[in-house]
């Protein structure tokens, strides 16, 4: 559907639109056409301010267009054809560029190479994609899905098949054959081996072949992840990790009673329903290929986050989602959660979950893409507190944040420290975590003097500037914060 330019103009920038002033800058606009084509398509309109959205047009149009052409031609690999269009607009002439999902990706600039070349659009910004998202964008165009390839190495014995059995025990018997029919092996060179997927759902030394293919769990004290109170590390076969997940979530909830009825009904006061599904959705469209990237659930005394590994498919957004279009990233993860009555009926998880929490009165949940994970966050209709004047649990971490601040002279730092507790973080999620609009030039200084003390590390040292870097808790800082929370001395 061609959306008007008037219509357009009053729409943010986001992960299908953009705005240019002019062509000052071709190789900006250049990555975001790579970025469109290797995404979700988008429009580009050049000869608007982004900002301000001031129509100043572009001068001597038909001479920019066929530059703009040019451009595209000769320094675009794979070839890109664009519609390409010039549009009058209050007095003045708009170039306006439209990219549609490519089934040629990934595109690259032709200069820098199909492999620092590759863009994909993550919001409003064009980002560099990794050697395992360039694969995910070739496995799609194929036809393929990660979960599908085979482990060469590995043998059908790999499998628990025992774990595989007791879960599908409540809907049919499970037979050797059916294995091979539900993906979880596949043949080579005449012998069974399992599949990625296989490996995931029942492997037995699953932690092994895909280290970060768990769940994490914690339930924080108050609305950011400053405190936390409680967590969980979830290592079961997927299908059992789903209740597991959930019992976490139950633990920390309140329970009530609905005696309305004949018979006595639970009331809880988190929407159960909406979160199983967010779990279920999180844990088949993970992108299990990334590395250092668990599934996260996150409990917060006014929403709980659901977060999963991997940017959403190409040519998906949210407002598809929102829709009911599903594509699947997993394609033998969710064919076994579908036999197992996990997942209902394709596409219509999202549509739901939005229509039960308008019935429940609770506000609208959200979905967003950060970095390069999905979360799904579930507002709840009251703030839930958690009991930290009478749980140990919560003055052991009172007292630690309290001494950490004491002896580092910083309150930030001490957070910081805290949050790398739970794995390695950017200064951008820093911030996000702590509830900052940017990166702060406290934040800056506190993260340079925990450098400095040897407390952390940066996760890329040799590139101190990379848009990638990340940091953790170096052996000192672990040993740091285990003496400082129990009262000793550093």
């Amino acid at each position: 559907m061609t959306i008007p330019t008037s219509q357009l103009i009053t729409m943010p920038e986001g992960k299908t639109l953009e705005f240019k002033r002019d062509m000052s800058s071709p190789r900006n606009i250049l990555k975001t056409l790579v970025a469109f084509a290797n995404t979700a398509g988008g429009r580009l309109l050049i000869g608007i301010e982004d900002d301000s959205r001031v129509v100043g047009g572009v001068e001597d149009p038909l001479d920019e267009e066929e530059r703009l052409c040019s451009l595209i031609a000769d320094s675009i690999e794979p070839r890109l054809v664009p519609d390409v269009e010039l549009i009058s607009f209050e007095d003045k002439t708009v170039l306006r560029v439209e990219v549609y999902p490519s089934g040629s990706r990934p595109h690259w600039l032709r200069k820098k190479g199909p492999v620092e070349g590759v863009y994909v659009r993550l919001g409003s910004t064009n980002r560099k994609a990794d050697r395992e998202l360039i694969a995910e964008l070739k496995r799609g165009v194929e036809g393929q899905s990660f979960d599908e390839q085979i482990l060469p190495d590995r043998t059908v014995d790999d499998l628990d098949f025992d774990a595989a059995t007791a879960c599908f025990e409540r809907h049919r018997k499970l037979v050797k054959n059916d294995l091979e029919s539900l993906r979880l092996v596949a043949k080579r060179q005449g012998h069974q081996v399992p599949t990625v997927g296989g490996m995931l759902l029942f492997g037995k030394d699953r932690d092994m072949v895909f280290p970060d293919a768990w769940i994490q769990c914690g339930r924080f004290i108050g609305k950011d992840k400053a405190d936390i109170f409680d967590h969980i590390d979830i290592h079961e076969h997927l299908p059992v990790a789903v209740e597991r997940v959930m019992e976490f979530l139950k633990k920390h909830a309140m329970r009530g009673a609905d005696f309305s009825e004949l018979r006595r009904r639970d009331v809880w006061s988190i929407p159960l329903t909406i979160l199983r599904e967010a779990v279920v959705n999180a844990i088949v469209h993970a992108d299990y290929s990334q590395r250092g990237a668990p599934v996260r659930i996150a409990f917060f005394d006014d929403r709980i986050e659901i977060e999963n590994p991997g940017i959403l498919l190409p040519g998906m957004t949210v407002e598809d989602m929102l829709q009911g279009v599903s594509r699947i990233r997993n394609r033998v993860i969710a064919r076994v959660f579908r036999e197992l009555d996990l997942i209902e009926q394709w596409g219509s998880g999202v549509p739901r979950m939005f229509k039960e929490a308008e019935a429940l009165g609770l506000p609208q949940p959200e979905i967003i893409e950060i970095g390069m994970r999905v979360r799904f966050i579930v507002y709840l209709a009251e703030s839930l507190k958690t009991e930290t004047q009478t749980h140990a649990t919560a003055e052991v971490e009172s007292r630690l944040k309290s001494r950490l601040k004491s002896r580092l002279k910083s309150q930030l730092a001490a957070k910081v420290l805290i949050l790398l507790t739970e794995g390695e973080a950017s200064k951008a999620e820093f911030a996000l975590e702590l509830g900052h609009k940017t990166v702060s030039g406290e934040l800056h200084k506190q993260v340079k003097n925990l450098l400095e003390l040897d407390y952390i590390e940066m996760t890329i040292p040799d590139k101190p500037r990379s848009s990638k870097q990340k940091y953790r808790l170096t052996a000192k800082g672990k040993a740091f914060l285990d003496k400082v929370g129990g009262g000793g001395e550093e």
